[in-house]
């Protein structure tokens, strides 16, 4: 029998088991402080990195683009307003193939070249997580269209954005302006931050010239999403901040009045509140309506705008520049009055045609046919009748320089500073202007063709409505503003910025002179004063289109309908204490006192119903 001491040896086994036994509780204590360092780094040290990987996978920041500032008439009646409306965006980073996807949207709804460009070049200034638009304005059917077949199209997406809207149409067109489409040069100067989550900024308008107020600003939510890209929570938001109100001047219903009164006629007339300087009404027409271009109009639609003969799309009001004709007859009398190069009592023979010393050709009357105005022609005759001949010698013994600034102090020949853009400052000619843009000297023979309004002279309706609005107001100097408060601030509590010094005797000459061009039975604008319960100041204004030879007599019938005389009238009312001022005029409308004077009677009509008492106006 063997032993079996010989093959047992509890004392070494122990000690076998003893050391393997170290050996795994020193791996397991290495393998457990590895692990215990592994977690720390994890989710200590690298925490910030890994949740900013994982929020990038289930977290969205977009941009909350602000609602745009409303913009109201004097009386709160909104002209310019949001309305909600649906758009289909695109998420680059949510699809893998972009081109399949608009291949896909295309074939489900009707999605233009023109889009699908539009949206490549919007593309590119965008960042990958944003929205960017490739469809405007989607129907309820393409909508519904859209949401059934949303499984099988990852990273598209309808979004609800509120849109501009001009309920008026077409009658604040060229004031108010319009909205459209950021384009590749805007963009390229714009903040993209302030932009991001908005297509459009204002183009032409107040909406341009107060674009930094109306937008307001953007904000931000962070929203969590599931695999398709789906919103399933709001995180955090921090809200936009709308952009402010304007509330102007001008008044929807004189506007209205104003619009029917060119009905067929192109022109433009802007109206004036004297003690403020604010704008009442300024209309150019024929005019558009501005909400074709908010989304993008149609090439069709643009087309038979811009080639319109009517040019639609051009304001006159403030970019059109023609000869005043004798619409400065006034001022030029309160020049010359002021100067002392003619006093009340000065007066000549008209016998139609005026002479000068050196010169064969000479300058006629437009009443030359019959012999002119005879003898005893003063100022306040010239100016009643507009007689021709007599500023021809008033301009002589005036001189260009004293014409020019006297002009440059009622406004012309420059900027008004009006609170919209792409105004144009006309040509108050003098010797430096000539010698600038002509490079030649100056002549007396330029003197008399300014003296009635023609010759290099040009103006804008905006420009004669300001110089009567300063002349009704014995000399008062305010800035044209069309924004009366901002956010129910009031802008321009004191207007005012000057005085032209003009003896008081004038004003009362000249005031009285332009009272008789409507009231009197030899006034140009008598026309226009019947059944009148206030009184008027005017004056009456043709300017030529063509040159016609001093041996010619003008003959519409003999002409081209767009080559007639342009018809102008300036006036103010009442003129014992003066509320508005107009300036106005009608292409080819031939003569002021028949055509422009009786639109300017409607227009102060519309007015004086509007400041009588609510009990009276309804008798």
């Amino acid at each position: 029998m063997l032993d079996n001491a010989a093959f047992s040896d509890p004392q070494r086994e122990r000690l076998l088991f003893a050391r393997r036994l170290l050996v795994g509780a020193l791996v397991t204590v290495v393998l457990s402080i590895v692990l215990i360092l592994r977690y720390f780094d994890l989710q200590i040290s690298r925490h910030e990195d890994f949740a900013t990987q994982s929020n990038k996978n289930r977290v969205l920041v977009r941009p909350l683009p602000p609602q745009r500032g409303l913009i109201y008439d004097r009386n709160g009646l909104l002209i310019a307003d949001n309305r909600p409306s649906y758009d289909l965006t695109i998420i680059p980073e949510r699809t893998e193939d972009m081109d399949q996807l608009i291949s896909d949207l295309s074939e489900l709804i009707d999605i233009s070249e023109r889009d699908i460009q539009r949206f490549r070049k919007n593309l590119k200034r965008r960042r990958p997580y944003e929205q960017t638009a490739l469809h405007f304005n989607l129907s309820e059917s393409e909508r519904a269209i859209l949401a059934v077949n949303g499984h099988r199209l990852a990273g598209a997406e309808t979004s609800a954005r509120l849109d501009r809207y001009y309920p008026f149409h077409d009658l604040f067109a060229h004031v108010v302006g319009y909205v459209g489409r950021i384009n590749e040069r805007e963009s390229q100067n714009i903040d993209p931050v302030k932009y991001s989550g908005t297509d459009s900024i204002g183009k032409i308008g107040l909406e341009k010239y107060y674009q930094q107020q109306l937008l307001g600003t953007v904000g931000s939510e962070q929203v969590e999403t599931n695999a398709r890209g789906r919103v399933m929570r709001v995180l955090e938001k921090n809200p936009a901040v709308p952009g402010d109100n304007l509330t102007l001047y001008l008044d929807s219903n004189l506007q209205r009045e104003v619009y029917k009164a060119f009905a067929g006629k192109r022109g433009a007339l802007v109206a004036i509140e004297v003690e403020t300087g604010g704008i009442l009404a300024m209309v150019s027409a024929p005019s558009y309506d501005p909400n074709l271009f908010v989304s993008g109009i149609s090439q069709k639609n643009y087309d038979s705008l811009l080639y319109s003969k009517d040019r639609p799309l051009f304001d006159r009001a403030i970019r059109g520049q023609y000869p005043p004709g004798s619409t400065i007859k006034p001022l030029f009398g309160l020049a010359a009055l002021e100067s002392k190069a003619i006093s009340t009592d000065f007066t000549i023979e008209d016998n139609g045609f005026f002479y000068f010393k050196g010169i064969e050709r000479p300058w006629r009357d437009h009443n030359s046919a019959v012999g002119g105005h005879g003898s005893g022609v003063g100022l306040a005759r010239a100016i009643v009748e507009s007689c021709d001949v007599y500023f021809y010698e008033l301009g002589v013994r005036t001189g260009i320089d004293m014409l020019a600034k006297y002009a440059a102090e009622f406004g012309l020949g420059h900027t008004t500073g009006i609170d919209m853009p792409g105004e144009r400052p006309g040509i108050m000619p003098s010797r430096a202007w000539k010698k600038g843009a002509r490079g030649s000297s100056w002549f007396n023979g330029d003197t008399i063709n300014v003296s009635i309004g023609q010759g290099f002279m040009l103006t804008t309706p905006l420009q004669l409505a300001v110089m009567s609005a300063r002349i009704a107001s014995r000399g008062d100097v305010r800035t044209p503003r069309l924004v009366k408060a901002i956010n129910g601030v009031d802008l321009n509590a004191d207007s005012e910025i000057g005085k032209i010094d003009i003896d008081q005797r004038y004003w009362d000459y000249v005031h009285q002179a332009m009272k008789d061009v409507v009231h009197s039975p030899h006034g140009t604008a008598r026309k226009i004063n019947h059944n009148l319960g206030y009184t008027i100041a005017g004056k009456t204004g043709t300017a030529q289109v063509i040159s016609i030879g001093a041996e010619e007599k003008y003959d519409s019938s003999t002409i081209d309908k767009r080559q007639w005389d342009h018809a102008l009238f300036v006036a103010f009312a009442p003129v014992e204490n003066p509320k508005i001022a107009i300036g106005l005029i009608v292409e080819n409308g031939e003569h002021g006192g028949l055509v422009a004077a009786p639109i300017a009677r409607e227009v102060f009509d519309a007015y004086m119903q509007s400041q009588q008492p609510a009990s009276m106006a309804n008798r």
